[in-house]
């Protein structure tokens, strides 16, 4: 990766987001973190990154499903770092309910955070990449962008959405030196997917590891989590030279699910 460069990524104190910024970090990139929870918690992760990699690194509680705060939170990391080489739309939520009992709210607030937030980022930060002459944007989606599950109707939906917009984003910046391409992880033993695995738990009686594993076995061949690190390491690879002319595409890291 080129030298001196500025990130953002949304929804990184803790899980895949979090694993993104550390890799981007020990690149030399600066980084500006960005998440909801316990302020003195994610100020001791903004520091510990900065202590270990040597980087400037900023902290922003900016709320991911309000357009003000994050045209906000694009500006202050334009100001902050001088310039922003690097967006990873990665912020999401989950909610699990058969399409009649969806609540309506929920629908709402997941549209907004995991597909709208990554339209209004890339909206504010486009004409900085463009001014400087480069950019990359790496959009977090899911192998539920590319395929469906019961009871997941909103996040599916959105993820399918991020897919697209990745697409028209890789399309409007295709004579430039900017790409934007999506990730698609398959399970991912996130504090989103544990969530899940409880819910398992208590509704089988099955105990918390033969829970992971039942939901494993149903959808990822390979029967084994995919890291954060794993992820990490393939946007390190796509902010790079070498994926100048990968543009537009969703990559699936899910152990073998899509390909069934």
């Amino acid at each position: 990766m080129k030298q001196g460069l500025a990130a953002l990524v949304t929804g990184s104190t803790s899980g895949i987001g979090l694993a993104m910024a550390e890799a981007l970090a020990a690149e030399g990139c600066a980084v500006m973190l960005n998440g909801l929870g316990d302020k003195a918690e994610n100020e001791e992760t903004r520091a510990r990154l900065e202590e270990d990699f040597g980087v400037p690194v900023g902290l922003s509680d900016a709320d991911m499903s309000d357009p003000a705060q994050i045209r906000t939170l694009v500006a202050e990391t334009a100001e902050t770092f001088g310039r922003l080489d690097i967006l990873v739309n990665n912020a999401g939520i989950q909610h699990v309910s058969p399409i009649e009992d969806f609540p309506e709210d929920a629908w709402d607030k997941i549209m907004a955070i995991n597909l709208s937030s990554a339209f209004h980022t890339t909206k504010a930060a486009l004409p900085l990449m463009r001014k400087q002459g480069w950019g990359r944007i790496v959009n977090t989606a899911s192998v539920h962008g590319l395929a469906a599950s019961i009871h997941k109707a909103a996040y599916v939906a959105a993820k399918h959405g991020i897919v697209g917009l990745t697409k028209v984003t890789a399309l409007e910046t295709a004579e430039e030196p900017i790409t934007c391409n999506a990730i698609c992880p398959g399970w991912v033993r996130t504090p989103l997917v544990e969530k899940q695995i409880e819910a398992r738990s208590k509704a089988t009686g099955l105990t918390q590891e033969e829970a992971a594993r039942d939901l494993l076995s149903e959808k990822q061949p390979s029967k084994e989590f995919v890291t954060p690190e794993m992820l990490a390491g393939l946007l390190i690879f796509l902010c790079s030279d070498s994926a100048s002319q990968m543009t537009g595409v969703s990559l699936p890291m899910d152990g073998g699910w899509f390909a069934q």
